[in-house]
Order: structure tokens, then C-alpha cells, then sequence
């Protein structure tokens, strides 16, 4: 699924929500608020590739960041981060003698990791600092800082009920899971160069969901959904200090010395200079650099795991159900059983404060209402059907816009879910003031979500997208073994076998 990227006018309009300023030209600043903002949308808006000089005559340098749990995320409607903190010294650093209205202030644009490059290439953006890892096919587009997180190692990470491990050669025929559009996958697909050299047979290469990040791969691999991962060593030991179930393998790395690093355009060469400045001095092993990795490399929370034998004996024993309701009511059965899980742990017996209960923690007045009617909810079936009938009016009669998705109708019929249809509709027309595009939830939507009603609704629809990505990882892991089961039982049975 794609998302568009975002707007440069919806960051200015969002940074003005947490409270940041931003500068008006000199020229401007007399003019009222709305003017003044107007100008500078304008400026920032439209596709800018000038270098230093330029840039401090504007007084506005862009820097793209994509969503991460340690590098630039949003906690209580504020920005927070390793990259976002270093970068905001870098601004204090450009600024330095210069008169506080006179001063280049930050904007923090986020986008898709797969869209950052192109994005910094077109003149959308000024800076890309997205923990980038240096590879010659990246340098053939952009210009590269000095690393500021030098000799990084990609290692293997895996769970720590895998025990047949001891070098790369044994990850012949396994499947691994990576970010997308990684440095992952390139080097990976190296290794798979070099083991069929050697006649074996390859790895599979699992690339994630545009909006699955690394640490949601790991928070994976901790609750046994995902067997083996690769992510780079210092996020393997920060994250291993919570995650008491994944193996950091540092003795089986597939690429060294790796340099991560901001990157700029090949024409920007008086930024990349002074960019290179501020990190000679703040780079990781100086006293900035090592607070702010000790800070972000050191916080993280986890995830329950849907597929432990336990989780996936209650599921298969619910499918038959969710596929007969998903089924009436279009959705798809396992991401209403996602959604089940994240509700209740698949426990009918749940019952919660507010009076919700049952497997889809539905509320007895809700089931209900009318347009519901769905009676004796604390019985299994019935419970079931309230709660995708329920999801299913939210779909059709809030977020049945053509404009919207059919996917993001079911994303935003989950926020509803949640929150409430009046409130998520409320958010989308704030998003679409504030230069957000309303028919997209991630990337868009859920950041005004985050700012107006905190983190939960956010998190709620994560999460059911991370047990959605699980079900159908072992459903499709499923489907592959009774393949080859039966492709097996046919050579068995073949007469030629029978009669050797």
C-alpha cells in the first residue's frame, strides 16, 4: 500500500501546534499571524535545492525524518528523538551570534523511508536524517555527511528459542525479516550471492510493511511472532536490555564497519561542509553524542505475542467464527481476529470498568442500538457479530468516502472503534486544515491523533496492524508447509519411489 508523502505545509502548521516558532521574512515581520504564515508556507512549500548561503537567507532548513521509536517520534504531541535532539544542537550551532529573529530555524517533515532520498532530491526537503547507513547505491544519489554513528555492524537477531545458529551459512533456507527498502535488504541480498557461490540454497527475504520500522520487527522477534531479524548492533543491545527474549548475535554480522549518516544533495557541498563541522565535534564519543545515545538507545516497551502455541490453539479455534462474520460483512478474518486479540487476548470472559465486554469488548448499549440489535452479547458468537457489525457501521456510515482507501477505511473504522466516529472525524477535518491529507491514517491522520487525544488510539491501531502482520506471516508460513506436505506425499507415493 502507498502513502502519499507529506506536505510541507501540514509540518509548519503541526510544529505550530506544539508551540514552535518559526521565522517571518525580515520584510514580514510587522504582518499579522495569518499573513506571516502564509509567506512562509509559501517559501517552504515550494521545491528549494540552494545551498548554505541560500539557505540562511531563507532562514528555514527542511529536514526530512521518517517515524522511529528512537530517532524521531512524538510523545504527549511533542517531538522527541536522537535525531531530532542532535539536529536541534545543529540549529543552535547555525545560529550562533546571530540575533534570535534573524536565526534558520528546523522543520521536522516526515515521509516514508522509501520516499526520503527522492524527496531530498526534488527539493522537498534540505537534510535527510533517517539513521541512514552509507551504500554505494545511496551515494549515487546523495552526498553523505561525516557518520555520525560510525563502525556500525548489522547483525543477526533472533529469538531465543532458535538454536541451530552458528554461522551465516545456516540461515540457508530461512526466512528473514527486515525493514523495507533497507541497507538490510541490500546486504542480504549479498549473502545470498555468496550461498548459492557455495551451492546453498538462499535465504528468504521478508521486506515489511511500508509502516513496520525496525523496532516493531524486534518488539516481533521478542514475542516469538518472527523467528530471525537484522538490525544494526547498537539497536540490538539497547533494545535486548527490555526485550529479554532476543539474541543480539555480534559473531554474526552481514556487513561491518557500516557509517550512518545524515545526507544532503550532491549540489549542497557549503551545507554538507558545515553539517560535517558540527558533527566532527557532537558525533557519538563526544559528550552530546554519547547523553543522547545512552538517552534513545536505552527506551523501549513491548508487545504481547498472538502466536504462541497457547494464542494460536484459541485462534484456530475461533476462526471458523470470524471468517463467518468477516465474511458477511467484508472485512478480512484475520484482521478482525487481530483486532480480537488486541481488544481482549481472545478471552470472552474479559470484562473491563467502562461495562465493554466479551472477546470484542463491545458495550451493551452499543450492541444495543438499533442499527446493531445484536442481543445476549456475553455469548461468544453473538459477541463476534455485534463487534464486526459495530465496525462494519463505522465503515459505511463515516469513512465510506470513495476518496478514502479501502484499507484506510478499515484503519480509521478502527480508530473509531476506539475513540469514537465523532472524534476521529473531528481529527480528519484538523488534519485537513492543518495540510494533512484526512483520507490517510498513517503518516498523516494518526500524527494529529497523537497531538489531540495522546497515544492510545494511535498505538490501538498499531498494534492490530502488528498481530495482523503475525496472523498472516503464520498463515502464509502455514499454507507454504501443507504445500510441500503434499508435494512430498506425491513423490512418496509416486510408483517409481514405491518400487525402489
Amino acid at each position: 500500500m502507498k502513502h502519499a508523502s507529506l506536505p510541507i505545509a501540514a509540518i509548519i502548521c503541526f510544529l505550530a501546534g506544539l508551540g514552535l516558532q518559526y521565522p517571518l521574512p525580515a520584510r514580514a515581520t510587522a504582518a499579522p499571524a495569518s499573513q506571516g504564515e502564509d509567506v512562509l508556507i509559501t517559501k517552504v512549500k515550494a521545491p528549494f535545492k540552494g545551498d548554505l548561503d541560500q539557505i540562511r537567507d531563507r532562514r528555514v532548513v527542511r529536514v526530512l525524518v521518517n517515524y522511529s521509536r528512537t530517532r524521531f517520534f512524538l510523545e504527549r504531541g511533542r517531538p522527541h528523538g536522537f535525531e531530532y535532539e542532535l539536529l536541534k544542537a545543529y540549529e543552535k550551532e547555525l545560529n550562533k551570534g546571530v540575533k534570535a529573529y534573524q536565526g534558520v530555524k528546523l522543520f521536522f517533515i516526515p515521509v516514508p523511508f522509501d520516499q526520503l532520498l527522492t524527496a531530498l532530491q526534488e527539493g522537498k526537503g534540505d537534510i535527510a536524517a533517517a539513521g541512514l547507513t552509507i551504500t554505494p547505491d545511496r551515494e549515487k544519489q546523495v552526498a553523505f555527511t561525516t557518520p555520525y554513528l560510525p563502525d556500525v555492524s548489522e547483525v543477526v537477531i533472533h529469538h531465543r528459542a532458535v538454536k541451530d545458529l552458528n554461522t551465516l551459512e545456516n540461515l540457508s533456507g530461512r526466512m528473514v525479516y527486515v525493514r523495507k527498502n533497507s541497507s538490510y535488504v541490500t546486504h542480504l541480498e549479498q549473502l545470498n550471492t555468496r550461498l548459492k557461490k557455495q551451492k546453498l540454497k538462499p535465504l528468504q527475504i521478508k521486506e515489511a510493511q511500508q509502516f513496520i520500522i525496525t523496532e516493531d520487527i524486534l518488539e516481533m522477534v521478542n514475542a516469538g511472532i518472527i523467528d530471525i531479524t537484522v538490525a544494526d548492533n547498537h539497536l540490538g543491545k539497547a533494545w535486548r536490555q527490555v526485550m529479554p527474549d532476543i539474541v543480539v548475535r555480534e559473531d554474526l554480522a552481514i556487513n561491518a564497519g557500516g557509517r550512518i549518516a545524515w545526507a544532503v544533495r550532491k549540489e549542497n557541498p557549503q551545507l554538507r561542509a558545515h553539517l560535517d563541522q558540527f558533527i566532527t565535534k557532537h558525533k557519538k564519543g563526544s559528550l552530546l553524542g554519547n547523553i543522547l545515545y545512552n538517552r534513545y538507545y536505552l527506551n523501549a516497551s513491548g508487545i504481547r505475542n498472538p502466536m504462541t502455541s497457547l494464542e494460536l490453539d484459541k485462534l484456530i479455534g475461533l476462526l471458523e467464527l470470524f471468517q463467518k462474520y468477516a465474511g458477511r460483512y467484508d472485512f478480512d478474518h484475520l484482521a478482525i481476529a487481530a483486532q480480537a486479540y488486541q481488544e481482549s487476548g481472545l478471552d470472552n470472559s474479559k470484562r473491563s470498568p467502562t461495562g465493554a465486554l466479551g472477546i470484542m469488548q463491545v458495550l451493551p448499549s452499543t450492541a444495543a442500538d438499533k442499527k446493531i440489535n445484536v442481543k445476549d452479547i456475553e455469548k461468544l458468537e453473538n459477541n463476534v457479530h455485534a463487534g464486526v457489525k459495530y465496525l462494519h457501521f463505522l465503515r459505511e456510515r463515516y469513512f465510506s468516502d470513495p476518496a478514502i482507501s479501502p484499507a484506510n477505511r478499515v484503519y480509521f473504522s478502527w480508530a473509531a472503534y476506539n475513540a469514537g466516529p465523532a472524534k476521529i472525524n473531528q481529527i480528519r477535518k484538523q488534519a485537513r486544515k492543518e495540510g494533512f491529507d484526512p483520507n490517510q491514517w498513517f503518516f498523516h491522520v494518526e500524527n494529529i491523533a497523537a497531538k489531540v487525544i495522546g497515544r492510545e488510539t494511535v498505538t490501538y491501531v498499531a498494534n492490530i496492524n502488528k498481530y495482523y502482520v503475525a496472523y498472516q506471516l503464520q498463515y502464509d508460513m502455514y499454507y507454504k508447509r501443507q504445500k510441500e506436505i503434499k508435494t512430498l506425499r506425491k513423490k512418496v507415493s509416486s510408483p517409481d519411489v514405491k518400487q525402489k
